[in-house]
Formats: C-alpha cells, structure tokens, sequence
C-alpha cells in the first residue's frame, strides 16, 4: 500500500513539474517579447550565414593545398572545379561542401579579353 502511494505521489509531482516548464516556454506577446524575439532570429540568420562562409573558405583552402585545380574549366556555378588523387571532380559550394561533378557538368571557362 505504501509503494502505491509512493508511486502516485511522484506521478503527480511529475506532471506537476511539465505543466510549470510547459508555461516557462510560453512566447511573450508584448512589444518587447516580439523586438526580443526578431532580434534573436537575426543573429541566428547572421551566424548562420558566417558558418557556412567560414566552411566555404575552409574547405577551399584545403582543396588549394591538397587537390589540383583544373585550369580553363568551371563548374555549374562558376567556381573552380579542383581533381583529387582518386581523379574524382568537384567544387565546393556556398554552405562548405564539396559537389563531385559529372562530365556533362564540368565547363569551359571563358577568359575575359
């Protein structure tokens, strides 16, 4: 009898204690919750956005060193096309990540006059 009781009095301390978290994530509907809350998406938009330009130049350093850059031609979005030592190509795009590229996708770049 005791056990039960025991039992019951923690499954209600529980539930007790989700309804009070549940109400601390309620959202702010004031004017000040609202600037809080837009600010908040911004700087997460802002390190976003440096992230993956941090990744981008990452990678294509070490694709300068370690990989051989494959002059005169282009992949689709006008970036260097690099060849690795297993003769695999890619190019790294906006967010740090390496694209293997088909033959039909691989371009000749165009020299400016």
């Amino acid at each position: 009898m005791k056990n039960k009781f025991a039992i019951g009095m923690l499954t209600l301390a529980l539930f007790g204690g989700l309804t009070l978290s549940v109400n601390a994530q309620e959202k702010k509907k004031t004017e000040v919750g609202k600037a809080l809350q837009h600010t908040g998406k911004a700087i997460d938009k802002g390190a976003k956005s440096v992230g993956n330009k941090t990744a981008e130049v990452a990678v294509k350093g070490t694709s300068k060193v370690g990989d051989k850059t494959w002059k005169g031609k282009m992949a689709p979005d006008g970036s260097d096309v690099y060849i690795n030592a297993k003769n695999e190509k890619y190019y790294v795009n906006s967010k740090g990540a390496k694209i293997w590229l088909k033959p039909t996708e691989i371009r000749t770049r165009v020299e400016k006059k």
